[in-house]
């Protein structure tokens, strides 16, 4: 892969995209035979976090100094009967996209798909597959289309999402983006040909897709699954007339992308597997790995579609402690981040090792990291919000079983300090103010109101200060901030192996001392 970058340690240009990583982890494993998964084998699981910083250079045009059009753009509206009922839905869908139009920087590739039973172009609407380039005129006449949308039909997102992937593909636009709008439930998509898995199949990796519900009829977990899939968000309003503004923001969010892409590169020292990798904040993405180019060492995982931001990672390691000593860092994995060439300056971080050291004192493993343990916490309120759910959905004799399911939701979400999670659950539940605050499921709930509580519910935040992912879980002997010591490399001037700093042996294929010339 190309990469234009500097180390970590060289003085930052002027205009500078700089991206930063810091990995975090409790590095203790017992020693001691593993009672689940394969045997003789243990799990490490680390938080890395990944940084982008533009340092403010990139403009409303939407374009960055010296680059082109930094976007390629599909807008799909829900154009199904079910958006004239109300009518209001079909309005604020047109304003929302219009909107998102007249930001379009001139020069960038676009087109307008309308979605029913089956996608069609409306703009630029010549009948072939192609896109339009924005101008004046463009965005004029792709209004004058958006306007003259009508309803009928119904619901399938797996032609929309295919059309879209037909259109951008071979866009040379660092980003590829379809945002994606819908009231309904994708009812008229082939189930028994999982159309709709296949499709995203398909387009994984050949863009990024924003998808938004609007009404009372959409599917939370079709949306976050066609997000995760397509390396976007998934959102809804609950108010109509919330569209328009929501599309302009997320428009200035595109434009001002600092990075198309930044890979996330594993490199596992002998004997270890990688059993997971995905994003947990701001919202639980899987991150599947991505082909490299020969030669390269090691596993690659591609996020997209960077701005000003930072997001955290979970990785899952596996490893057999049988022959190691005991009360050593031992490297399990480096951590690298690489950038495709983009014209700007990048500035990368040096890798970053994920360690071990396995002891046979219960103490030292008994803390999980702190990212790790909050990531947990979501994960356990998630699943609290879809059994109560559940059990909303079987009426009377469920009623009892949603309430206390939404008052462990409460519950982590007052751990976690998420007041935004709180007053979310706070939406379809009453909590009593006087002790023991008991927690009851509102009367007058409707199904919308726990689809925007799914999607809400997927919605991660970060630790405090002081528990930031690059800080290692309290432990003997730990330094401090990672970094300090224990996140710094060397390399082996015999294979090229990666290893923490203080080795006095290679730890790759050679195993040769470190202190010996090449």
């Amino acid at each position: 892969m190309s990469v234009n970058s500097t180390g970590s340690s060289a003085t930052s240009e002027a205009g500078a995209v700089e991206v930063t990583l810091k990995v975090g982890q409790n590095k203790y494993l017992s020693a001691a035979p593993a009672s689940t998964g394969p045997p003789g084998r243990a799990e490490m699981h680390a938080i890395i976090e990944v940084g982008v910083s533009d340092g403010g250079h990139a403009s409303a045009s939407g374009r960055r100094e010296g680059t082109g059009a930094a976007l390629a753009e599909v807008l799909i509206v829900d154009t199904s009967k079910s958006m004239l009922h109300p009518e209001t839905k079909l309005h604020a869908a047109k304003d929302a996209t219009v909107a998102a139009i007249r930001l379009l920087p001139d020069g960038t590739p676009f087109a307008v798909l309308s979605g029913r039973f089956d996608a069609t172009v409306v703009h630029p609407g010549s009948g072939t597959e192609a896109l339009a380039v924005a101008d004046p005129r463009e965005r004029e006449s792709a209004e004058y289309a958006v306007r003259m949308l009508d309803a009928d039909g119904g619901t399938a997102l797996g032609p929309w999402l295919d059309l879209a992937r037909r259109l951008l593909h071979g866009q040379d636009a660092p980003v590829k983006h379809v945002l994606l709008l819908t009231d309904g439930r994708n009812e008229h998509d082939d189930r028994t040909e999982k159309r709709l898995e296949k499709v995203l199949r398909a387009c994984d990796g050949q863009f990024i897709c924003d998808a938004w519900g609007i009404g009372d009829g959409w599917d939370a977990e079709v949306l976050l699954s066609v997000a995760d899939q397509l390396h976007g968000h998934a959102a809804a309003v609950r108010d109509e007339a919330e569209l328009p503004s929501a599309y302009e923001e997320l428009m200035d969010r595109l434009l001002g992308t600092a990075l198309p892409e930044v890979r996330i590169r594993l490199v596992p020292t002998q004997g270890t597997e990688i059993r997971e990798v995905k994003q947990v904040v701001p919202s639980e993405q899987t991150l599947r790995p991505a082909g490299a180019e020969p030669e390269t060492r090691g596993t690659e995982y591609v996020t997209r579609g960077w701005a000003d931001e930072i997001r955290h990672y979970q990785v899952v390691l596996a490893a057999d402690p049988a022959g190691r000593e005991l009360g050593e860092d031992l490297q399990l994995a480096a951590v690298e981040l690489q950038v495709p060439e983009t014209g700007s300056p990048v500035r990368l971080p040096a890798p970053q090792p994920i360690l071990v050291n396995w002891t046979d004192n219960p103490d030292d493993v008994s803390r999980p990291h702190p990212g790790v343990a909050r990531h947990q916490l979501y994960q356990q309120s998630y699943e609290a919000v879809a059994e109560a759910y559940r059990a909303w959905l079987r009426g009377a004799d469920g009623r009892a079983r949603a309430s206390a399911e939404l008052a462990r939701a409460l519950s982590l979400a007052d751990r976690l300090g998420d007041t935004r999670m709180r007053d979310e659950l706070l939406r379809v539940a009453d909590r009593d103010a006087t002790p023991p605050h008991e927690v009851h499921v509102r009367d007058d709930l409707k199904h919308v109101d726990w689809q925007h509580l799914i999607l809400s519910s997927s919605v991660t935040t970060p630790p405090e200060p002081g528990e930031a992912p690059g800080y290692a879980a309290a432990g003997p002997g730990d330094p401090g901030p990672a970094g300090d010591g224990v996140g710094e490399l060397v390399q082996c001037p015999h294979c090229e192996w990666l290893g923490p700093a203080g080795s006095r042996f290679c730890g790759g294929e050679c195993g040769r001392p470190l202190g010996e010339p090449a």
